[in-house]
């Protein structure tokens, strides 16, 4: 079955494309500009918590939000929630602001991710979801990945380059405004679609989803420490992380396609054994550039299906307003992954050396498989909620 490009759907797309960028582009640009202003690592560092923070607050509360005043209501506002705290960071250099506005920030995007992930799995069907969401989440990936590109070129302009992220926020809504239908979000239940009763039905998923924030967020910060530290110079080491996210970015689609074929669970361990052989031979690859490139893209690959089909999970095992608890607790343990993962993994390979990384990586991974079997041999049933 073909993929039906309908105008919600094309418009949800292009809304996150613009919302991907934005993101992309505002987390570069605020440690560009404390780094100018003369600020050290600890207050980046804070400040990205910050924004971490707020997406972990709201995230127990989206599935009430949700059912309160309508996915459409809170996407929209979360948008220009987004757009305005981003753009208010250009009227003031006061650190306690700023991090209030991340905060405001965070959050936002946690409802925008969390009821965008719900959206776009209710209008897929069973037969095309691992396209569809695969295209969702790559559509996202390269218009983030184009975020820092933006910040090169405006960095220069400090009169008005968050006003400028912060109007790219806001151009998402003209495109939101031609949805047509908001999703159905109700649950006959709010026990049952509160995330207290939802999580315990998708430890893979949660599991998952923090080994791909884990893997994405060292790969941007600490893989070039670990090529370097294996004799690469910088300039080469530093595309190490750009050859897992263009295999991350460029085999989603084909993925998806493969798991709408073969079944989700099927590729989905799949993707977990092909991490966990590939992994330890990383140290060793890294001398051959003939072995090594290759084994990053197909590393990289592997690592972003754990997460897109953790998304396609989510659309087959709920509905209603379960379906965005689990897509809120899928944006909590990214948030949590991605803020402790680093901050544990940097102080390892200070201590027991760079291929320590390997290990911490290795371990996720592993956690997601186990995890993964269990659940296959345990058989979850599909939510009805």
């Amino acid at each position: 079955m073909r993929i039906i490009f309908t105008r919600d759907f094309m418009a949800l797309i292009l809304s996150v494309a613009v919302v991907g960028l934005g993101s992309g582009a505002t987390l570069p640009l605020t440690a560009l500009a404390l780094i100018q202003a003369g600020y050290g690592i600890d207050v980046v560092g804070l400040l990205s918590a910050a924004q971490a923070g707020g997406g972990l607050l709201i995230a127990p509360l989206t599935g009430w939000i949700t059912r309160r005043y309508g996915s459409r209501q809170v996407i929209m506002g979360a948008v220009l929630c987004a757009g305005l705290s981003t753009l208010l960071m250009q009227a003031t250099a006061n650190l306690f602001v700023w991090g209030i506005l991340r905060v405001l920030c965070g959050a936002a995007l946690m409802l925008l991710f969390t009821i965008g992930e719900a959206w776009v799995n209710q209008l897929a069907s069973d037969t095309n979801r691992g396209r569809v969401v695969a295209l969702y989440a790559t559509n996202f990936t390269l218009f983030q990945m184009a975020g820092p590109v933006l910040v090169s070129q405006i960095e220069d302009f400090t009169q008005w380059r968050f006003a400028l992220c912060g109007v790219i926020f806001l151009c998402a809504l003209p495109v939101l405004m031609m949805i047509r239908a908001a999703p159905h979000m109700t649950s006959a239940s709010e026990t049952h679609g509160s995330w207290r009763h939802v999580l315990p039905q998708m430890p893979a998923i949660v599991i998952g989803t923090g080994f791909f924030a884990l893997f994405d967020t060292i790969a941007l910060s600490l893989m070039p420490l670990f090529a370097m530290e294996h004799g690469i110079d910088s300039r080469t080491a530093v595309l190490f992380a750009s050859a897992l996210l263009l295999g991350d970015t460029t085999m989603q689609l084909p993925i998806g396609w493969l798991a709408d074929r073969l079944g989700r669970e099927r590729v989905h361990l799949g993707s977990a054994v092909v991490v966990v052989l590939l992994l330890p031979l990383l140290p060793w690859a890294v001398s051959s550039p003939w072995i090594c490139w290759p084994l990053l893209f197909v590393l990289g690959a592997a690592a972003g299906a754990i997460y897109t089909l953790s998304l396609v999970a989510c659309g087959e095992r709920f509905r209603g307003t379960a379906l965005v608890s689990a897509s809120s607790m899928v944006g909590a343990a990214w948030c949590i992954a991605s803020f402790g993962g680093p901050l544990i993994t940097g102080s390892l390979m200070k201590h027991a050396g760079n291929d320590a990384m390997i290990a911490v990586l290795l371990v996720a991974a592993l956690a997601f498989l186990t995890a993964a079997i269990w659940e296959k041999r345990r058989a979850l049933p599909r939510s009805t909620f």
